[in-house]
C-alpha cells in the first residue's frame, strides 16, 4: 500500500513539472528570438517609424506654409483695396468741398456778365458831374462788379481774359479763325466772352477769336 502511494505522488510531481515547462516555453521562445535578432532590428524599426513621422510633419509644414502665404497675400490685397477706397473717399470729400458750389457759381457768372455789359454800354463821356444820376448809377454798377469779383476770388473763382495769349483748348473755345494784323498765328485776337476757372478747373471756357 505504501509503495502504491509513493508511485502516485511521483506521477503527480512529474505532471506538474511538465505543465510548468509547457507554459514557460512561449516566453523562452520569444526571448530566444529577440536574442537571435539582436538590438539592431529594434533600432531599425524605430528609425523607420521616426522617418515616417518626419515625412508627415514635413508635409503638414509645407501645407501650413502655403496656407500662410495665401492668407498673407489675401490680407495684403484687402489692405491695399481698403487704402485705395479710403483715398478715393477722401478725394471725393475734398472735391465736394471745393466744387460743391460749382452750379451756384455758374448761375452767378450770368449776373457778372450782365454787370459787365451794363458798365460797358454806358458812354464814358456822359459820366460827368453834370449828369449826377447817370454818374451815380455807373459808379454803383462798377462797385458792384468789383465786389462780385472779390467774392469770386475769395471762393477760388478766377476770371479768364486771354486776349493776346496763346490759344489753349482747355481754357478757351475758338469761335473763328481769321488773319489779324499784329497778332501771331495761334494767338487769341478777340475775346467775345470771358471765361472762369474754379480752383484750377475750367468752369466756363473763354469764347475767343484766334489769329491765323
Amino acid at each position: 500500500m505504501a509503495c502504491v502511494c509513493v508511485r502516485a505522488v511521483r506521477q503527480s510531481y512529474s505532471l506538474i513539472i511538465s505543465s510548468g515547462l509547457l507554459r514557460a516555453s512561449p516566453r523562452l521562445l520569444c526571448t530566444a528570438t529577440q536574442q537571435k535578432n539582436g538590438p539592431g532590428s529594434e533600432e531599425e524599426a524605430d528609425r523607420t517609424e521616426q522617418g515616417a513621422a518626419e515625412k508627415v510633419l514635413t508635409e503638414e509644414k509645407t501645407q501650413l506654409e502655403e496656407q500662410l502665404k495665401d492668407m498673407t497675400e489675401k490680407y495684403k490685397r484687402a489692405l491695399a483695396d481698403t487704402e485705395n477706397l479710403r483715398t478715393r473717399s477722401q478725394r471725393m470729400v475734398e472735391d465736394a468741398k471745393l466744387y460743391g458750389i460749382q452750379g451756384f457759381c455758374k448761375d452767378l457768372l450770368e449776373v457778372a456778365d450782365i454787370l459787365e455789359k451794363a458798365t460797358e454800354s454806358v458812354p464814358k463821356e456822359e459820366v460827368t458831374s453834370q449828369n449826377p444820376h447817370l454818374k451815380n448809377l455807373f459808379d454803383g454798377l462798377v462797385m458792384t462788379e468789383v465786389q462780385i469779383q472779390k467774392v469770386f476770388t475769395k471762393h477760388g473763382l478766377v476770371r479768364l481774359n486771354p486776349e493776346g495769349q496763346k490759344f489753349d483748348p482747355y481754357e478757351h473755345e475758338a469761335l473763328f479763325h481769321a488773319p489779324v494784323e499784329g497778332k501771331e498765328p495761334g494767338a487769341v485776337a478777340i475775346v467775345t466772352k470771358v471765361g472762369y476757372k474754379l480752383h484750377g478747373r475750367t468752369l466756363r471756357p473763354a469764347l475767343v477769336g484766334v489769329a491765323k
